[in-house]
């Protein structure tokens, strides 16, 4: 049997280091750290993202192990709170592969009052101190390639989100699952992911905005009402934040969270039931705010030079 840890010394004294600068920087900039519940009595309804259950006989109460702790921080800034952060385990089921666990460490954060292109700033910042090494070494460059999601695509693909699907379809490699060739989503997912990393230039920082409405998620729409205030930033085609200046209508928030449950429920899967503390917060008052997300270990990938996420985390899924 295999005890040992997967990380080494080495790059666990990486990721300590790291996370010492990102608390240094928060704390500088007035951000304060929090911690939320890792059991929740709601599942998310988001249709990419499946949660892990826990039971508790004893309570008779059935708990679900947090996604991320969006929820909880947002409704910690509805209650008056400052700018805050959280550092620590979230979980999601089907996640395995070199860069996926179903365990993994997330860092979110939240700043009042911060415009789309000022959380991208912020976001680039963090980035920043947490790959100092790569910064200081010249392999990371200075500068950020910014796009808008339809000049990604259309760079890569000659469409973007809005062509008809027959020209969409026409983009797609044979190994496209032929059950999904009908779901514009999927297909988009799926030209973006193959293509659009593709093309995206190397060793800097990549920013993807503006993405469709149809992928708002938890984002607020533009003054169009066609595209999400939403922004991923990749690095060497690797996903490392998403952000979104935040929607802060309840109503709106339920018609999405609805919306997720109808999709779930043609896909025969378990349509969980609408968090309906969250949405009782964003009723009550969520301040102007933008959040981002950002996966610790891919930035632990990048310092330490490790190519799977099993070398840079204590024990897998699979180790115990």
């Amino acid at each position: 049997m295999n005890w040992q840890p997967g990380a080494s010394v080495a790059t666990a004294q990486l990721r300590a280091a790291m996370l010492q600068r990102l608390r240094a920087r928060f704390d500088d900039q007035q951000v304060m750290e929090v911690q939320t519940p890792g059991l929740c009595r709601y599942a998310v309804t988001d249709v990419h993202i499946d949660c892990l259950s826990a039971s508790a006989p004893l309570l008779d109460r059935q708990f679900f192990l947090r996604t991320s702790p969006e929820y909880a921080l947002k409704r910690l800034l509805a209650a008056g709170y400052p700018d805050v952060y959280d550092i620590g385990p979230v979980y999601r089921d089907g996640e395995c592969g070199s860069r996926h666990e179903p365990e993994f460490t997330m860092l979110e954060w939240y700043r009042h009052e911060f415009d789309l292109d000022a959380i991208i700033d912020d976001t680039l910042q963090v980035l920043q101190t947490a790959l100092l090494p790569l910064s200081d070494s010249g392999w990371l460059q200075p500068t950020a390639d910014t796009r808008r999601y339809d000049d990604w695509l259309l760079a890569a693909t000659h469409c973007d989100s809005d062509s008809d699907m027959q020209t969409l379809q026409g983009k797609l490699a044979e190994d496209f699952p032929a059950d999904l060739s009908s779901d514009r989503q999927a297909v988009l997912d799926w030209l973006f992911d193959r293509q659009v990393t593709a093309i995206m230039p190397r060793n800097q920082f990549c920013v993807v905005t503006h993405y469709p409405a149809a992928q708002a998620a938890l984002a607020r729409l533009d003054a169009t009402g066609e595209r999400a205030l939403r922004f991923e930033v990749y690095f060497n085609g690797l996903e490392l934040a998403n952000g979104f200046v935040e929607l802060a209508d309840a109503r709106e928030q339920r018609a999405r969270f609805t919306n997720d449950q109808a999709v779930r429920a043609a896909q025969s899967r378990f349509a969980p039931h609408i968090d309906e503390p969250f949405i009782a917060a964003l009723t009550a008052g969520l301040p102007d705010c933008a959040g981002v997300a950002i996966g610790v270990d891919r930035l632990v990938m990048l310092l330490s030079g490790c190519d799977h996420i099993r070398d840079v985390v204590s024990f897998t899924s699979t180790q115990g």
